[in-house]
């Protein structure tokens, strides 16, 4: 037995980095007096975008939000469906019921846990698709050009649900310029945060416009409220963290895929599977999740080193209670659910924390 135990490390599953830039930045907000509709949230909106090699970016109150706005000018709406994942977090899924359409749910690839393009052929020769939402999950890039391909094949519109993939790459793309739009989420725990926001990306001047005028009231660009739209703005005090927080981000990227490294270095030759990075993509480790036969051993063996853990996520969509009409078999989203187990790959972690969490999965043995 090593001495991890001696480690007794303090540390937590998420650990969200503001300071005194940000702050500061807040502090100005507060002292312009525009908190909301200021050149904070244009500017944010800019520099996202071009940090996503796209023209045109629009921030919301949240990744929801987003998603719900990008579906909207997209075109989706009642009678429409949507293809998506079964694994992912449920607002996946209810921002497709929010626009009025109907989702349709397609199996993952157990190595990536993102969707599976011959499921995605084979439940698009079933039924008519209209959107594909494809979710890069736990920050890896889904197979794009398979379903790219599909989508076009299909007349089908892809929007990326990028919620936990900011600073990901697919075949030297940032995730974010590879479908019709792209939604970001900067809830606390993700690679960068606004404290609450969203964002959606496009290279379309129409979808971006379309955006603009949903999240705010239905009011176009002559002031006129032309739709019956939504109040999904996000605030100046928001953008302002997030510019902050925007020019951290390739720093926080590289400290997680430096400790990502780490942990799956100990684990080669263990019973725990670690995650894959695609050839051609770079992961961006929103979290780091391990496959294990026996979860409730492995939480407990962690948990006596001083090792949070967490299970993004214990039930696939299709079965949870509000989706219980969606009636399916998804063997690979289901078996995932019951196997996945997340430990802390943070940047806010110390050299000792990520030692100690490389000796907890070293040493353990099934």
């Amino acid at each position: 037995m090593s001495d991890a135990r001696s480690f007794e490390p303090t540390m937590s599953i998420a650990s969200p980095d503001v300071g005194r830039d940000e702050l500061r930045r807040i502090h100005d907000v507060l002292r312009s007096g525009h908190l909301s509709g200021g050149d904070e949230v244009d500017a944010f909106g800019a520099e996202f975008a071009e940090y996503c090699d796209v023209a045109h970016g629009v921030p919301t109150s949240n990744g929801t939000t987003a998603l719900h706005a990008a579906l909207v000018a997209l075109g989706v709406g009642p009678g429409d469906t949507v293809l998506t994942t079964p694994f992912s977090f449920v607002a996946t899924a209810n921002a497709v019921r929010h626009a009025g359409a109907d989702p349709v749910f397609a199996d993952i690839d157990p190595q990536t846990y993102n969707l599976d393009p011959d499921s995605v052929a084979e439940t698009m020769a079933d039924r008519d698709v209209d959107a594909i939402l494809a979710v890069h999950l736990y920050g890896c890039p889904a197979p794009m050009q398979e379903l790219r391909a599909l989508a076009d094949e299909h007349d089908a519109a892809l929007i990326e649900d990028a919620a936990q993939a900011h600073g990901a790459t697919y075949r030297g793309d940032p995730v974010g310029s590879l479908g019709d739009a792209a939604c970001f989420s900067f809830y606390p725990t993700k690679n960068m945060t606004t404290g609450e926001g969203g964002i959606v990306v496009t290279d379309d001047e129409t979808v971006a416009e379309n955006c603009w005028e949903f999240i705010d009231h239905g009011r176009d660009g002559e002031g006129n409220h032309a739709s019956v739209g939504h109040n999904f703005r996000m605030t100046d005090i928001c953008a302002a963290v997030g510019r902050v927080q925007l020019e951290k981000l390739d720093d926080y990227v590289e400290a997680r895929r430096n400790n990502a490294a780490e942990y799956t270095e100990a684990l080669v030759g263990s019973d725990l599977v670690a995650p894959v990075e695609p050839a051609g993509s770079r992961h961006s480790y929103h979290q780091y999740t391990i496959r294990c036969a026996d979860r409730e051993a492995v939480q407990d063996h962690l948990e006596r080193y001083g090792v949070p853990s967490a299970v993004y996520y214990p039930r696939p969509i299709h079965e949870e209670p509000a989706y219980e009409d969606v009636t399916t078999s998804l063997p690979a989203a289901e078996r995932a659910a019951d196997e996945v187990l997340s430990v802390p790959v943070h940047p806010d972690l110390s050299a000792r924390d990520v030692r100690a969490v490389s000796l907890a999965l070293m040493e353990y043995d099934q």
